[in-house]
């Protein structure tokens, strides 16, 4: 299921949904740019490692960019590949205009930061001496989304079902494709 387009129409222009999303794509093309290792290593300097932000621990120097109280923002801009990227952006695009046109830019920003920093303690508390780094905007995007079901609870998304070499699209709740984003995110959670 691959959502399309709402049917609410936004007042004002989405700039920061806009500027996440170049964001996101500018720091992926980026990491893609250092080739395996270097990839490998941006993942390690930027994303959240739940022991240095929580247990104490330390990165070795040549991997310690910035402090691990930064990571919880730098790690919501990298991506771990394609798929991780274009599904975070593409339902952020989708949703995320309607939600920064109901709270403004500035409660937006905020919003989207404070969901990003929450999804991160939520994940890192349970396992507080993980060394496997946390990265993506899935934690914020989520946060974005619970708002644009509280905002807009009746709303419909049209939404391209591949079937094959056929496809189809048609117009379904918001609650379902969003329960569909929420299980995919739990999926890949567990596969991780």
């Amino acid at each position: 299921m691959i959502p399309l387009h709402d049917d609410n129409p936004t007042t004002i222009t989405p700039l920061l949904t806009v500027a996440f999303i170049v964001a996101c794509v500018l720091v992926f093309l980026w990491q893609m740019s250092l080739g395996a290792q270097g990839f490998e290593a941006a993942v390690f300097r930027l994303g959240v490692i739940p022991a240095t932000l929580l247990g104490g621990k330390t990165l070795p120097p040549e991997l310690a960019l910035v402090p691990p109280s930064l990571t919880v923002f730098t790690s919501m801009f990298l991506h771990g590949g394609w798929m991780h990227l274009i599904g975070n952006m593409l339902y952020l695009w989708i949703f995320g205009n309607n939600v920064e046109d109901a709270m403004g830019h500035g409660r937006f920003i905020l919003f989207y930061l404070a969901c990003g920093t929450a999804a991160v303690f939520a994940q890192a508390i349970p396992v507080p001496d993980s060394t496997i780094p946390m990265i993506g905007a899935s934690g914020a995007i989520s946060g974005v989304l619970g708002a644009y079901l509280l905002l807009y609870p009746r709303a419909r998304v049209l939404v391209l079902i591949p079937l094959g070499l056929l496809t189809r699209m048609i117009r379904l709740p918001a609650m379902m494709v969003l329960r569909f984003w929420f299980l995919l995110q739990i999926i890949n959670t567990l596969l991780v």
